[in-house]
């Protein structure tokens, strides 16, 4: 994490906590519009990222218009706004609410997993609501044990880890998670994990994503072939037909065991990028395209970014 001094760390946390409070106490529907407004301001101020966006939607879909790809990326950042605005009410959400907020599919297959009993590990994208998926599960399912980045402001952390842990989840760092989460595995227990970012080369294996290869973690691969863990994809859109957030549910990452273990983490771990792909392609307003996924390059290959 960034060095910091107290100061700095505390007039970011203020000013965190103020936003977080103030959008809290506004009717839903108003401070999801204010999250969408500052989500909109943020498309104009931040170049930067507006040019990662579009240098990203170049790999992934180069067949697209300029004005189409430019589409996309404000409806990242809109989509982005409406995170902002949805999170603050988690805090206090019942759980009564929460279990009836999203329209929910495929829940058949967690039942399932939970009935045959073993580990289970659950992971969603940067799509969406996904802070729902874990707060979902947790809540009107079953608690579980989800891999966080921790943010260089510690107040900041331990405020929104609050809200995250509320209904009996807990966080663990990703920082120093292999032993923990494999013993937790081991014992039957429940990991979430977000594997659809980029990754150092010595963390990750390269597996297609949009065509080209992306750096992605190999630890959920080799704890789900270590202790024999069903692999369960859990997705949040926002449809807007219904005009709700979806929590879409899809059925186990199989795949056939080769014998080499390097072979089997590359396959699932392609596996597994396979189906967020199919879900950012569904919904390609709502991933998170500012992040440089592809920045990690094989040896040889020149920079993207």
């Amino acid at each position: 994490m960034a060095k910091r001094g107290r100061l700095q760390t505390r007039l970011e946390y203020a000013l965190a906590r103020l936003v977080f409070a103030s959008l809290g106490i506004l009717p839903r529907s108003v401070s999801v519009a204010v999250g969408r407004g500052l989500g909109r301001l943020g498309y104009l101020l931040f170049r930067d990222l507006r040019r990662t966006g579009r240098r990203n939607l170049d790999l992934a879909f180069p067949e697209l218009s300029e004005v189409e790809k430019e589409r996309i990326v404000r409806g990242c950042f809109d989509s982005l706004g409406r995170v902002l605005g949805e999170f603050p009410h988690f805090q206090h959400i019942t759980r009564d609410q929460l279990c009836k907020f999203p329209h929910s599919e495929g829940l058949e297959h967690l039942d399932a997993a939970k009935t045959n009993g073993g580990p289970i590990i659950f992971y969603t994208a940067h799509l969406g609501l996904w802070e729902l998926t874990s707060f979902w599960v947790g809540a009107c399912w079953h608690p579980f044990k989800f891999l966080v980045r921790r943010l260089d402001n510690d107040l900041i952390e331990e405020m929104i880890d609050g809200v995250r842990r509320r209904f009996g989840n807990e966080t663990i760092d990703k920082m120093a998670v292999s032993r923990q989460a494999l013993r937790m595995l081991n014992q039957g227990g429940i990991l979430g994990m977000l594997p659809d970012v980029n990754m150092l080369a010595r963390e990750g294996v390269f597996v297609d994503f949009f065509g080209t290869p992306a750096s992605t973690t190999s630890m959920m691969a080799k704890l789900a072939l270590r202790t024999t863990a069903t692999v369960i994809p859990v997705y949040s859109p926002w449809d807007e037909e219904r005009k709700k957030f979806l929590l879409h549910v899809e059925p186990p990452i199989t795949i056939a065991r080769s014998g080499d273990d390097n072979t089997d983490v590359h396959n699932l771990t392609a596996a597994i990028m396979a189906s967020v792909e199919k879900f950012v392609r569904r919904y390609p307003e709502q991933w998170l395209w500012i992040h440089k996924r592809w920045k990690t390059r094989p040896p040889g290959e020149p920079e993207i970014y």
